[in-house]
């Protein structure tokens, strides 16, 4: 007897806003069955750390509430300075060497003590270049960091069932939802409030993963200051819901901030060539909150000439009845995180 696999509501708490999902398995793929968003005050969450765990903890609890979701697991994501992904060769044969070896080896590869991080692996199998041995993708995640996301759940009086990396999150609801020949290189970029996920997939597997600490505030931040505007009236200018005088002087600054956060992905980039030489991105895809500033997408293609598009977490996933949406529509891009940790409830 097979074990019915039981959801999760995926529980994505970003840099400006908590927002969760659950999903069913239907016969042709998933459906979302609940939704429930809520803002969080600036400097809630920053690079990936709860700062006012009262505060987060109250949104999670109302939001859990409002989305009427039947499952009581939750799935978590953690990002930013205290995560590491990497993939190492390992010159060893067999899953009980690899374990032994990474008992010993893995602070090499890692810039925190042992004791300080939970570690995890996955074997991708010999490797391809000309180090002779495994190939095995390490995560490690500091153990306070873990922690403080699943204490502000247990205090919204729900368990994170799952933690997960927010870049692995990313590219499960990205193979949810596109086709791409096994030999294609995608880079998936998700552009938060304050931190930016990129994850360079090929084949299924993360070639390349690196958390930024730059996001959408810098544009509000560069608005509020230039414009003598409050938060929420540099958001709306951000994303051109107010048009008027200001609009001429808007677009030079949007446009400074945006070569500042092309600058950084051109980094990631130039370091993903120098360590695969042979490896070329092929298509580019952006996500999250910032992905709707306008002239993003298009100045990362203009840039680095890879086709470039705004990523679609809902593109083969329909919508139950109880769901807005209106305003699914309208968060579109944000939601790609807690679409990709709601799918964990499938994998276990």
């Amino acid at each position: 007897m097979f074990k019915k696999k039981k959801s999760v509501v995926g529980l994505d708490v970003g840099s400006s806003a908590v927002r969760a999902v659950e999903l069913s398995k239907t016969k042709t793929g998933y459906q979302m069955t609940g939704f429930a968003y809520e803002q969080l005050g600036p400097d809630s969450v920053v690079d990936g750390a709860i700062m006012d765990s009262r505060a987060v903890a109250n949104a999670i609890k109302r939001i859990l509430t409002q989305g009427n979701f039947k499952a009581k697991g939750t799935a978590a994501g953690l990002s930013g300075h205290s995560v590491i992904v990497k993939r190492v060769v390992l010159p060893v044969a067999t899953e009980q060497e690899i374990d032994a070896s990474l008992q010993f080896d893995a602070e090499q590869y890692i810039p925190f003590g042992m004791s300080e991080v939970n570690l995890d692996y996955q074997v991708l199998g010999p490797s391809q270049g000309n180090d002779v041995g495994m190939e095995v993708l390490l995560v490690a995640a500091k153990k306070d960091k873990i922690q403080n996301h699943t204490s502000v759940i247990s205090m919204a009086g729900r368990s994170a069932d799952v933690v997960d990396i927010d870049a692995f999150a990313l590219q499960n609801a990205f193979e949810a939802n596109y086709s791409v020949p096994p030999t294609a290189t995608v880079a998936l970029l998700n552009i938060g409030a304050s931190l930016m996920n990129i994850n360079i997939t090929k084949g299924g597997t993360p070639l390349f993963i690196r958390d930024v600490p730059v996001g959408g505030n810098q544009y509000t931040d560069i608005l509020q200051k230039e414009l003598q505007l409050d938060f929420q009236e540099a958001e709306d200018l951000k994303l051109g819901k107010t048009g008027g005088s200001e609009a001429e002087m808007v677009m030079p600054l949007l446009e400074s901030i945006t070569d500042m956060l092309v600058m950084e992905v051109q980094k990631t980039f130039d370091f993903f060539r120098e360590t695969y030489p042979n490896e070329t991105i092929t298509r580019v895809l952006v996500c999250g909150g910032t992905s709707r500033t306008p002239g993003l997408a298009d100045k990362i293609q203009e840039t680095f000439g890879y086709p470039t598009e705004v990523l679609d977490p809902l593109k083969y996933i329909t919508l139950g009845p109880k769901v807005n949406a209106g305003q699914i529509n309208l968060l579109g891009p944000s939601l790609t995180v807690a679409v990709g940790l709601a799918l964990r409830g499938f994998d276990r």
